[in-house]
């Protein structure tokens, strides 16, 4: 198989970006100073990442696709603003996760931000789900950069004006060289920042413009990891996959208060019965954070068992946390 690259990779070329094949796509997993550099430096500062490789999905429709959507995914669709972004999951019959993703509602539909490794899969369930009644669109003629740090907001801002009037989890439509673009107020670190969807061919100008700042590097993968585990974000594939339900997965706040039982519109989506029970009673396992004794990072698959020697769960990920200076792991 083809490894796909990037608009941006000159640009991780120029960086002395170390690279390593993820989803079929070659990316930076660090650059010359490291991921512990990089992770403290986005966590004082700002750091741009390129994202490009995630699942830009568009789907065209009114009030029709709102009441379809609500049939596939734990949310009050109706009640949700214009430019307003929610987590979320598709979900088999189960309630194991295909995908957790991003929705926003747009004037002429919605835009969801798919992990990179599942947007061909969740494309074909969308589709089968949908019966093929909307127009939908993968986007690879975009790219996707997310800026991400304290001081993000008053650098973006001084490229494309307005940025700083989003409150989190909202966008909006920007111009960006005669070209229209799409900006979250979101990110994947813990920190406050944008992620920037644009055509493919004005990313590397836009990276550039960001990277002239003192204040802004370029950060690729590793980091974005060590961050997110800080914040206690999941990761797919590790902290999620199939078999695991949101309520297990300690994420039963993105159900929807109107998808709840005695809600407004109570189920009615994949796997609603078992989820709905979870969260009255408990689920049979739950994800929670480790810190670990020691300086010795704990990794991903290692048991955990009692004082009995009975194992009682797994580490689904775990590492080195370079802003608390201790291994983490969940």
């Amino acid at each position: 198989m083809e490894i796909k690259k990037t608009s941006l990779h000159k640009l991780h070329n120029e960086h002395q970006a170390k690279f390593v094949e993820f989803a079929g796509y070659e990316m930076p997993i660090q650059y010359k100073k490291g991921i512990i550099e990089e992770h403290k430096f986005t966590r004082s500062n700002s750091g741009i990442f390129d994202v490009s490789h995630m699942g830009q999905l568009f789907i065209y429709g009114t009030d029709d696709l709102t009441n379809d959507l609500e049939k596939i995914f734990p949310l009050d669709l109706k009640s949700l603003k214009k430019n307003s972004s929610k987590y979320t999951f598709l979900m088999n019959n189960t309630g194991g996760i295909y995908d957790d993703l991003i929705i926003t509602k747009l004037d002429e539909g919605y835009l969801i931000i798919l992990n990179a490794a599942c947007k061909e899969n969740a494309l074909r369930i969308l589709t089968k789900l949908l019966n093929n009644k909307y127009k939908m669109v993968l986007d690879d003629e975009r790219s996707l950069i997310a800026i991400q740090g304290p001081k993000s907001v008053n650098i973006l801002n001084q490229i494309i004006s307005g940025i700083n009037d989003l409150s989190f989890m909202t966008g909006n439509w920007f111009s960006y060289k005669d070209k229209k673009i799409y900006i979250t107020r979101s990110g994947y670190t813990g920190e406050d920042g944008f992620e920037i969807s644009l055509p493919a061919d004005k990313a590397d100008s836009l990276a550039r413009q960001l990277l002239a700042f003192h204040d802004v590097k370029a950060i690729g993968l590793g980091a974005r990891d060590t961050l997110r585990l800080e914040a206690g974000l999941c990761l797919y594939g590790h902290d999620l996959d199939e078999s695991i339900t949101p309520v297990s997965a300690a994420l039963a706040w993105s159900i929807s208060k109107a998808r709840r039982k005695d809600g407004a519109r109570a189920g009615g989506f994949p796997g609603d019965k078992l989820i709905l029970d979870e969260m009255n009673k408990a689920s049979a396992t739950k994800r929670v954070g480790l810190h670990i004794e020691g300086r010795a990072p704990v990794r991903e698959g290692a048991e955990l068992v009692d004082e009995n020697h009975q194992c009682v769960g797994k580490v689904t990920s775990g590492g080195y946390g370079p802003s608390v200076e201790a291994p983490i792991a969940i």
